[in-house]
């Protein structure tokens, strides 16, 4: 299995409205199974929604998180 390869500033940038869990945690560094693990704890540090079995993560958040949310504007 490769390693997941750091986001970019520009691929944060480019980010739809929303994302699925595996893309913010490549953006927070976060390997699969922590993500997963923090998500169902409550503990994943921006907003997780569940939709049906699905995790979706808002962008302004992750970005919020990461310092960036001024790409957002």
């Amino acid at each position: 299995m490769t390693a997941a390869r750091e986001m970019t500033l520009a691929e944060a940038a480019a980010l739809p409205a929303v994302v699925d869990l595996m893309t913010a945690a490549r953006a927070l560094r976060i390997r699969r199974t922590t993500a997963y693990a923090l998500a169902r704890a409550g503990s994943f540090p921006c907003p997780v929604l569940r939709v049906g079995g699905v995790y979706r993560v808002p962008t302004a958040g992750l970005l919020r998180l990461l310092g960036v949310d001024h790409l957002m504007r």
